[in-house]
């Protein structure tokens, strides 16, 4: 098994940002043969921090799945000439705040609601399997909207209710660019809290509003990242999908059909590709759904 960190890829799809990708490679895990939380939750999936970049300052989206990821991240940023370094957490999930002890001395912002759910959840999040202990909390606070300077980069951090109730989506309104965290997937959207979903879409159709061209999910394909990213269809794609799981409470029958035939449709377009371990996550989104419903 390789060592924690070995086996991510820096890329810079644009000259401002850069992306640390790691995972989605056949047949190796990188923590445990044992299941956890950060081989079948996050490299088997392929996980993607950023960082945007302008003189000697960087604001990093997201510390990633360990302290190794991390510090690989912060080495790279200083090796580059950066000397001051902030930090936007996406959300409260664990593959998106296992590195923030490597930056502790950093100022780490993060919406109101995730604050909360850090606080919440700290207990769960420091003895999980890996244990994030100590869990550094966030110590600049925001509500709803806050914009940021990265040296001469105009930056945007927005609160969206998808995948998890905390989002913070970071857009560079000069480039039409949005950082997505786990917003958008690809290819479908992970369903943690199904009672929202309703609430998702209505932040979905909100997003798909904006101003943006291009879009770098944290979950994603690597040679799209490095391309640019995905366009405004991803947002349509993901708008689709969870449509069609709200129609599983009227159309059960759907809860038999596998992802490549669910979504269909956006896999033939092209606004997602289809990779096939999103197979048991979408089994599971489906559960959680129909038992959402059994719950009523």
């Amino acid at each position: 098994m390789p060592p924690l960190g070995s086996t991510m890829r820096i890329h810079r799809p644009y000259e401002s940002v850069y992306a640390f990708y790691d995972g989605r490679i056949d047949g190796v895990r990188a923590y445990s043969e044992a299941p956890n939380w950060l081989d079948d939750g996050a490299y088997s999936l392929g996980l993607c921090s950023y960082a945007v970049v302008s003189g000697e300052e960087a604001l990093v989206y997201d510390t990633s799945i360990s302290l190794p990821h991390a510090q690989i991240i912060r080495k790279t940023l200083e090796d580059a000439g950066v000397r001051h370094i902030r930090v936007v957490l996406s959300h409260w999930h664990v593959d998106h705040v296992a590195g923030n002890e490597v930056f502790a001395d950093c100022k780490i912002i993060a919406n109101d609601l995730t604050a909360q759910a850090l606080i919440d959840n700290r207990d769960r999040l420091e003895n999980r399997d890996p244990p994030i202990r100590p869990l550094i909390m966030p110590n600049r606070i925001f509500h709803d909207q806050l914009q940021l300077k990265v040296g001469r980069i105009d930056v945007e951090l927005r609160h969206v209710d998808i995948h998890s109730h905390d989002g913070t989506m970071l857009v560079l309104p000069q480039l039409k660019l949005m950082l997505a965290g786990d917003a958008l997937e690809d290819p479908v959207t992970y369903v943690d809290e199904p009672a929202r979903l309703e609430y998702h879409l209505r932040d979905l159709e909100r997003m798909a509003t904006w101003d943006i061209e291009k879009i770098l999910p944290n979950h994603g394909a690597e040679d799209v990242i490095v391309a640019g990213g995905y366009g405004p269809e991803f947002i349509t794609a993901t708008r689709n999908y969870v449509t069609k799981l709200l129609r599983l409470r009227d159309e059960p029958e759907l809860a038999e059909q596998d992802l490549r035939t669910f979504a269909t449709e956006d896999f033939r377009s092209g606004a997602i590709g289809y990779y096939a371990p999103y197979e048991p996550v979408h089994a599971q989104n489906v559960r959680a759904v129909l038992k959402g419903y059994a719950e009523e």
